[in-house]
């Protein structure tokens, strides 16, 4: 794993494109700690950080063709290299190494943007020709690895990470604070732009292509429905083990020694039994101080059972609060997903001993493994109701106190897919907004931005509409920029088996019969993985990532921690202070839960300070 900079329309002193460039690259260091190189000409700069996992000695970038005409630098791993390295050499392509890096700069020279439906793996990368004088680069499928660019008049910069712009003095570091609404409803953009002005996110499974000031970008894959009605559960079953078990062979391909993060659940712990079956494998694992909490005594027996080794962390109250503002720097974009600290404990303990790590990320997504894929066939019967009755029974409910049961039910049963739907819930809806900002940003209902997620597959079931837009949104812009930031920020390639192109092909014809009923999700993954693991292993309840940060803002200690954030400079110029501390008090008072919102303002100012105040 690595990461790439660059910029075009560069000074023509090249002395001090040099420097930019370095300076670009350091800021990403932390993605490769174990070379460093640059290339340098006519009105284009690049900049490489590479992690070493294939040909350790040989693999080194910038890499150029046999004539030098073009450049690549690239993140990620093609996992099907091999194969595509033999068809080239037929072809008469010459390599100097035997990375998966060269057979992607010589395939698109061999096929230009077709090549990319060839490849299976993770990957960003971009590719200089210097004789057309134009920048081509891509994403894969999923947006495993991350690529961002800054175009402001003719100038062009890309990056693994946004901060890398920092240090270019063609950057103007401004916040896109027109999109702050859509931030405190999801948690992330749901949309290419980001929270810094003229910073862009490559799409997922898409191309770009740079020429004359211009950039054009088109997809190159997209996700389509093929449901398959023939085959029985226990057929579905049968495919996922057996492709599933030829993705983690693929996904342990390396130089260096693989290790697999492990939890409770079953989707890591199918990873590690896989992996298990070949290699010696080790696993890590993290919990909290406060054992209610932990995950560590379910992963800590799995692995006995498994006889392989585990390595564990338990976080304790402070070194969670205390590592946030470096997490926030990190993430680049202010992520409030409470799990993304305990994550980069984990990512930093699994460091200690390997260079990559298989993760189990992305089974919930593509399996059904969510409670509220469920909320369909709950709704199925209210939904024959008319419309004028379930739309006055949701006023009445919406009359009677939080958290009373069967409330949220009535109120999302009056309104269509895409108006209640987004994961269990908003962050902040559009009316709470109005209150939260100070001055009020006007935008649209939340809705408004994933109404055409919906569209595109309005003739699926619901929850195939669910998933659909849960890989669109919450697994592209939050899940995997989680996983990717801090594992880099601790140096360490994370590998998705579950994300894969063969995988993704099972999920796509699979009936949602066989994914999600009203007692049980992932139907078909666990009835695979059943036939492997222990059945209490297998039929798990999903606990996602649990933290006690209810808890330790109920605590005067964190409270206050808190409150000197919310009362604070950077809170004053966006926020009703008075609503964001009724938040807070009322959540220490036990008159509401109100973590998830608290947590999204507090990593919001701790990242606004990281950028914009501290520098």
């Amino acid at each position: 794993m690595c990461g790439f900079v660059g910029f075009l329309n560069a000074s023509p002193d090249e002395a001090a494109n040099g420097e930019v460039i370095r300076e670009m690259a350091q800021k990403i260091a932390h993605r490769g700690p174990d070379q460093e190189d640059f290339y340098i000409d006519e009105g284009v700069s690049l900049g490489f950080r590479r992690l070493s996992i294939i040909d350790l000695s040989g693999g080194g970038q910038p890499i150029l063709n046999e004539d030098g005409t073009r450049v690549l630098v690239y993140n990620g791993e093609v996992y099907n290299y091999r194969e595509l390295r033999e068809d080239l050499l037929a072809k008469g392509h010459i390599f100097k190494t035997n990375t998966d890096s060269e057979v992607v700069l010589h395939g698109y020279e061999e096929y230009g943007p077709d090549f990319l439906k060839r490849l299976r793996g993770m990957y960003a990368f971009v590719i200089w020709d210097k004789t057309k004088r134009e920048l081509f680069g891509a994403r894969d499928i999923f947006g495993i690895k991350p690529l961002f660019y800054y175009q402001n008049g003719g100038d062009l910069l890309f990056a693994s990470e946004i901060k890398a712009f920092l240090a270019n003095p063609r950057f103007k570091k401004e916040l896109n604070r027109e999109r702050l609404p859509e931030y405190f409803c999801f948690e992330y953009i749901p949309s290419n732009e980001t929270l810094f002005k003229n910073v862009y996110k490559i799409p997922a499974a898409s191309w770009f292509l740079w020429k004359g000031g211009k950039i054009e970008m088109q997809p190159y894959f997209e996700l389509q429905y093929n449901i398959d009605e023939s085959k029985s559960r226990e057929d579905w079953e049968n495919i996922i083990a057996e492709t599933f078990a030829g993705s983690t062979v693929a996904h342990g391909i390396s130089d260096v020694e693989v290790g697999c993060f492990l939890s409770s659940g079953v989707d890591s712990s199918y990873v590690v039994h896989e992996m298990a079956k070949n290699n010696d494998v080790k696993t890590f694992s993290v919990g909290f101080v406060e054992e209610k909490y932990s995950e560590l005594p379910y992963a800590e027996a799995f692995a006995e059972t498994e006889g392989v080794k585990i390595f564990t962390k338990k976080i304790s109250a402070d070194e969670y609060f205390d590592i946030a503002p470096t997490v926030q720097y990190h993430m680049d974009e202010p992520l409030p997903n409470p799990s993304a600290i305990a994550l980069y404990f984990l990512t930093k303990k699994a460091a200690e001993q390997v260079k990559v790590v298989l993760s189990g990320e992305g089974a919930d997504e593509l399996f059904g493994g969510y409670h509220y894929y469920k909320e369909p066939l709950d709704f199925a019967a209210y939904q024959r109701l008319p419309l004028f009755l379930r739309r006055g029974a949701a006023g009445f409910a919406r009359k009677l106190p939080q958290g009373m049961h069967g409330r949220r039910f009535l109120i999302n049963g009056a309104k269509t897919m895409d108006e209640r739907y987004i994961r269990n819930n908003y962050v902040f809806d559009h009316t709470e907004r109005e209150k939260l900002l100070n001055p009020n940003i006007q935008a649209p209902n939340p809705a408004a931005f994933t109404r055409p997620f919906f569209e595109q597959v309005k003739g699926e079931d619901d929850i195939t509409k669910m998933q659909y837009v849960d890989m669109k949104t919450w697994l592209l812009d939050d899940i995997l920029v989680k996983a990717d930031r801090m594992s880099m920020a601790n140096s360490l390639e994370l590998r998705v088996p579950f994300l894969d192109k063969e995988m993704l092909r099972v999920a796509l014809a699979m009936p949602s019969r066989h994914r999600v009923t009203q007692e049980e999700t992932k139907v078909a993954l666990r009835g695979a993985a059943g036939k492997q693991l222990p059945e209490k292993t297998a039929m798990m309840v999903k606990r996602g990532f649990p933290v006690p940060l209810n808890d330790w803002l109920r605590q005067e200690k964190y409270y206050n921690r808190v409150k000197e954030k919310f009362e604070g400079e950077a809170a004053r110029e966006f926020f009703n202070i008075d609503y964001i501390m009724g938040l807070l008090n009322n959540h220490r008072d036990g008159k509401a839960k109100n973590m998830k919102k608290i947590w999204s303002v507090y990593s919001f100012i701790l990242w606004y300070e990281t950028f914009f105040i501290n520098g």
